[in-house]
C-alpha cells in the first residue's frame, strides 16, 4: 500500500491537504491556460498530449486530459498495484474541471502573448511548476505520464528518472510531428526545466546555505573558530590520505554565505594549503536549523 497517505476525515491535516490539492490544480490550469495551451507549447505529461489532440480535434483540454487519466489511473492500479490513492484522482479530476472552466471564461488566448512565446514558457513553468509543487506537499500527484513511466520502467527495468525523461520526450516531439515546427519542442523544455526548478524551490525552498569539507593539519584551530566564533557547530570525521596514507581529521559542517568568507579568510590565514569542499546545500534539516516536523507540518 506504499504511496497512500490517508489524513482523517475533515481533521485539520484533511483541510490543508484538499486545499493545498485544489490551490495547486487552479495554478497548474491556471498556468496552462494562460502561457502553454494557447502558443501550442508541448511540456510533456498528459496535458502535452492533450494539447497536441485539441489542435487536431477540436476537442476541450481538459477533458482529453481526463480522458487519458482514468484509464491510466486503472491501469496502473492493475499493473502496479494501489500506489495511487484518492489524492491523485481528486487533483487530475479537479485540474481538468479548472483548465476547461478558465478556458470557456477567458477564452483560448487571455494574455496574447503570441509576439513573446519565450515570457510565455517561462511564466507558464513557474506558474506550473509552483501548483505541481504544492500537489506534492499535499503527498499527491497529478497522475498521467507517470504512470506510463512507472510502467516503462518495471517492464523494461529502466531507472524510473530515464523512463521520466523517455516519455515525456516523445510526448514533446509529438509535438513537432503534430505542428511541423522545431521551435515547439525548444520552446517545450524551456519550460519543463524552468518547471522542473520551481518545483524543486517550492519543494525544499531556497537556501543559501553551504556545506563545507575541510582538511587541514589544523583542524584544531579551525574547529574552535568555527564554535567559538562564527557559532556553528560540525563533524570531525577520522580519514585516511589515498597517497600516503597519513591519518586525517575532517570537518565537516554547515555555514551560510557570509560565515563562508569569514572562515575562508581565516583558514587561509593559518593554513593555506588546506583542502575544502564547498557544495550548495538545498535543504538542511536538524538541530539549529529547520526542524524534520517543521517541514513535515
Amino acid at each position: 500500500m506504499a504511496f497512500i497517505q490517508n489524513e482523517k476525515l475533515f481533521s485539520k491535516k484533511w483541510f490543508k491537504a484538499y486545499g493545498l490539492i485544489t490551490l495547486g490544480s487552479f495554478a497548474v490550469a491556471l498556468g496552462y491556460v494562460f502561457f502553454i495551451t494557447p502558443y501550442r507549447i508541448v511540456p510533456g505529461g498528459i496535458y502535452g498530449i492533450a494539447i497536441v489532440l485539441h489542435y487536431l480535434l477540436d476537442l476541450p483540454v481538459g477533458l482529453i486530459a481526463l480522458c487519458f487519466n482514468i484509464p491510466l489511473t486503472i491501469i496502473g492500479i492493475k499493473v502496479l498495484g494501489p500506489r495511487f490513492g484518492i489524492k491523485t484522482v481528486v487533483t487530475f479530476v479537479l485540474t481538468a474541471v479548472f483548465v476547461d472552466l478558465l478556458t470557456f471564461y477567458f477564452g483560448e488566448d487571455p494574455l496574447n502573448l503570441s509576439k513573446d512565446i519565450l515570457l510565455s514558457c517561462v511564466f507558464g513553468g513557474l506558474v506550473i511548476g509552483f501548483g505541481v509543487g504544492i500537489i506534492f506537499k499535499a503527498k499527491a500527484t497529478s497522475g498521467g505520464s507517470d504512470v506510463i513511466s512507472m510502467i516503462v520502467s518495471k517492464y523494461t527495468k529502466l531507472p524510473i528518472g530515464h523512463s521520466i525523461i523517455i516519455v515525456d520526450s516523445t510526448i514533446v516531439l509529438s509535438g513537432l510531428l503534430a505542428f511541423g515546427d522545431w521551435r515547439i519542442p525548444l520552446y517545450s523544455w524551456i519550460t519543463i526545466f524552468v518547471l522542473s526548478k520551481v518545483v524543486d524551490v517550492v519543494l525544499q525552498g531556497i537556501s543559501y546555505d553551504k556545506t563545507l569539507f575541510i582538511i587541514s593539519d589544523k583542524y584544531e584551530e579551525i574547529r574552535s573558530k568555527i564554535l567559538n566564533d562564527i557559532h556553528r557547530g560540525g563533524t570531525i570525521i577520522a580519514g585516511k590520505g589515498m597517497f600516503n596514507g597519513a591519518e586525517k581529521q575532517i570537518i565537516f559542517t554547515v555555514v551560510n554565505r557570509r560565515e563562508l568568507a569569514i572562515l575562508e579568510s581565516y583558514i587561509n590565514e593559518i593554513d593555506p594549503n588546506a583542502f575544502l569542499t564547498v557544495i550548495n546545500a538545498n535543504e538542511i534539516i536538524g538541530q539549529g536549523f529547520k526542524s524534520l516536523n517543521d517541514k513535515l507540518e
